[in-house]
């Protein structure tokens, strides 16, 4: 009784400002993953996705040269692209002898690219016939966008959380949306398989940094609750 009363604490102890916050931007990314499974799968709206396709167009019709840079944007979250980033990066924090950086920056992409494709052979939805190249695979929810927020959300919480580098962690998040939305304007994706990306990316961030705290808490305390 007395063991699982100082347990208890100690993860009551666990609930810091971090912890409720992240448990509140859980909640929402979850709500809204949920949402959008309703809108798509069990109200089959389309008003949404409509309405982004013709904002992406205009801008298109306006801009025809802008096409050429948003296909180097959405390189950045392409599947070579987020293979080479997430041995690379990892390698190097290992190298600098940041191994949980390392671990968190690793397991953000691998288990977002896992559970990415878990969720796309669950849903099962077929890509916009109106994309502007040909693209493989499903599309909800999209990859590009799940797992770039994985990457540059993972990078972005760590310089914060080690530099205190808010304008570069702010640079990264934005550049995850940007890149997100490079596939809309694309069309090789719909709006809402970009916004349950992001969602979904938030989630498996979130469910990872909570695990791994608690790993590491349980590790440290390992040797004393030995003795």
């Amino acid at each position: 009784m007395k063991r699982l009363t100082e347990r208890f604490l100690a993860l009551f102890g666990l609930l810091t400002a971090e912890l409720i916050l992240a448990g509140v931007v859980f909640l929402g990314a979850f709500v809204l993953f949920f949402y959008l499974t309703r809108v798509v799968f069990v109200e089959h709206s389309a008003t949404l996705d409509n309405f982004a396709f013709q904002e992406m167009d205009g801008i298109r019709a306006a801009e025809p040269n802008f096409t050429a840079w948003v296909k180097r944007v959405t390189f950045f979250a392409s599947a070579p692209f987020l293979t080479v980033t997430g041995i690379v990066l990892p390698s190097i924090l290992f190298w600098l002898k940041r191994r949980r950086e390392a671990l968190e920056l690793f397991l953000a992409v691998l288990g977002s690219s896992i559970l990415n494709q878990l969720l796309k052979n669950h849903f099962h939805r077929s890509r916009p016939e109106t994309a502007l190249f040909p693209q493989p695979g499903l599309s909800f929810p999209s990859g590009h966008a799940m797992i770039g927020v994985a990457l540059y959300g993972c990078a972005a919480w760590l310089l914060w959380r080690h530099g205190r580098h808010p304008i570069w962690s702010g640079l990264l998040l934005i550049w995850a949306i940007v890149v997100g939305l490079s596939r809309v304007y694309l069309h090789v994706h719909y709006a809402t398989d970009v916004l349950a990306g992001f969602a979904a990316g938030v989630v498996w961030l979130v469910l990872l940094r909570g695990a791994l705290r608690l790993w590491w808490r349980e590790k440290n305390q390992l040797p004393s609750s030995n003795e």
